[in-house]
């Protein structure tokens, strides 16, 4: 690969315009080009955070703070592990932080997922059979589940109506299993792509939320349709 200098009157930066992209796909070369020249891939480097998303819920926690020292947090769809990784950290599973609350952190994947300081993993894991969700409930045992994060997303299809209907029905295993397992006040934060049952699922999240907002943290790429549905304040079935 080499670098490209360009120049304007008022700055100069530098972009990587990588040489071995013979015989690639133009969706792989757009991909490998964007990874290049983006930020937060190389912040995620610096920072030993397994990959960019690292940033996306780093951001979201520190302008609602909904990781705190002590929370049992559940990470559906933690491959390849930088969700995990923050709520290590912001739940001081670590002990990081003497005399705080120790918390827990259990990711879960389809994918195989390499082993990550003070949590527990369960890789090749599908988190939406109940044998799984038995399994989490298992090494749970009395404690209750103060944060649920999911960054699941099915693989594409490439029909568009069809990807985002499996997208939904991964978000609704979620909130169900957040429904049972939930501690009062416990948050719930979801990926979606932007499409019409959106606003349907806000809604049903709504009857067992005080908040709900749909946001979108900076280091998502702007022309992805990915956003993020944040519930606040679990209050139960009943209201």
């Amino acid at each position: 690969m080499f670098v490209r200098r360009f120049h304007t009157s008022s700055v100069s930066f530098s972009k990587v315009v990588p040489t071995n992209l013979k015989g690639k796909k133009k969706s792989s070369q757009e991909w490998l080009t964007r990874q290049l020249n983006d930020p937060f891939v190389e912040r995620a480097k610096m920072a030993n955070y397994r990959c960019r998303s690292a940033f996306k819920l780093l951001e979201i926690d520190q302008k609602y703070n909904i990781i705190k020292p002590g929370f049992t947090v559940i990470d559906c769809g933690a491959a390849p592990g930088s969700w995990s990784q923050i709520a290590v950290k912001q739940s001081n599973a670590d002990g990081a932080a003497p005399g705080k609350p120790k918390g827990t952190v259990i990711g879960v994947d389809l994918l195989q997922i390499y082993p990550i300081a003070h949590a527990t993993t369960l890789g090749n894991t599908d988190f939406t059979r109940t044998e799984s969700q038995d399994k989490i409930r298992s090494l749970l045992g009395e404690k209750r589940i103060d944060c649920v994060l999911s960054d699941m997303a099915p693989n594409a299809t490439g029909v568009r109506s069809l990807d985002q209907e499996n997208i939904i029905t991964l978000c609704y295993s979620v909130l169900r299993f957040a429904i049972l397992m939930s501690s009062p006040n416990a948050s719930l934060l979801m990926k979606v792509w932007d499409n019409g049952e959106v606003p349907a699922l806000e809604k049903n999240i709504q009857r067992y939320y005080q908040q709900v907002k749909r946001i979108k943290p900076r280091a998502s790429r702007a022309d992805s349709a990915e956003n993020f549905v944040l519930a606040r304040g679990f209050v139960g079935v009943e209201r």
